[in-house]
């Protein structure tokens, strides 16, 4: 067991570069697995549960896309952080990688310690808090402790950092915060994360809260940022 006890999937079809990924996370105190491509990921995800998933983009057969989609999109693994890697370090490109559901988005060439910092964040986000009291507002209830949203007593499905991103939103009613103090407070200090990225999780948070009507309670505040309000 390593030092952090967290295991890291790297999918990446170079060997040279999973060498390199895997020589820089155990240093790090990380355990690594290793997959060629999309099938033998899907196989090791099941074998052995990572706590993390580094895809790389390009990938044969099934692209690291298309990777990311279908574990988001399955019940069993939708809570699995990931972190799409390409040599495609166009804005559209990561704005894309995260909008399928990825947690985070790192461009080729990357220092290993960039790589790193961003691994150690994502899983520090994706942890569940415990210990907290209950969050409610016209039917919608988080439960930090059990890692569990509902809405007039339906269970919401969404990723790891919707459920922070919400959990902060709700913890702090009526308060406006810009995308910059969003960042720091839900993704951590000194993260490598573009601010437009908040607007992607927003959205997806919203996409989550729809069908129950609850949508609403997360404003925007043309100029200044985001809001959690019962006050439409």
């Amino acid at each position: 067991m390593s030092e952090l006890g967290k295991t890291i999937l790297t999918v990446e079809d170079e060997r040279p570069i999973r060498e390199m990924v895997r020589m820089s996370l155990e240093k790090a105190g990380f355990d690594v697995l290793e997959a060629e491509d999309g099938e033998q990921a899907m196989v090791t995800i099941a074998d052995h549960r990572p706590d993390l998933v580094l895809v790389d983009w390009m990938l044969p057969g099934m692209s690291g896309i298309d990777l990311a989609r279908r574990l988001k999109q399955d019940d069993a693994t939708s809570e699995l952080p990931i972190i799409m890697v390409s040599a495609r370090g166009e804005e559209e490109d990561k704005i894309r990688g995260l909008e399928i559901g990825a947690d985070d988005y790192v461009a080729k060439p990357f220092s290993p310690r960039e790589l790193i910092a961003r691994i150690k964040a994502v899983l520090r986000r994706t942890e569940p808090g415990g210990g907290e009291k209950l969050l409610q507002s016209r039917g919608l209830v988080l439960d930090a402790s059990s890692h569990r949203v509902t809405a007039n007593d339906k269970v919401l499905s969404m990723g790891p950092t919707e459920f922070k991103l919400l959990r902060f939103l709700m913890s702090h009613p009526e308060r406006v915060y810009s995308r910059a103090q969003l960042l720091d407070n839900v993704w951590g200090a000194n993260v490598y994360v573009e601010e437009r990225t908040v607007d992607v999780h927003i959205r997806r948070l919203r996409k989550v809260l729809t069908p129950t009507g609850h949508e609403n309670l997360i404003q925007t505040v043309r100029g200044s940022g985001y809001r959690f309000s019962e006050q439409y």
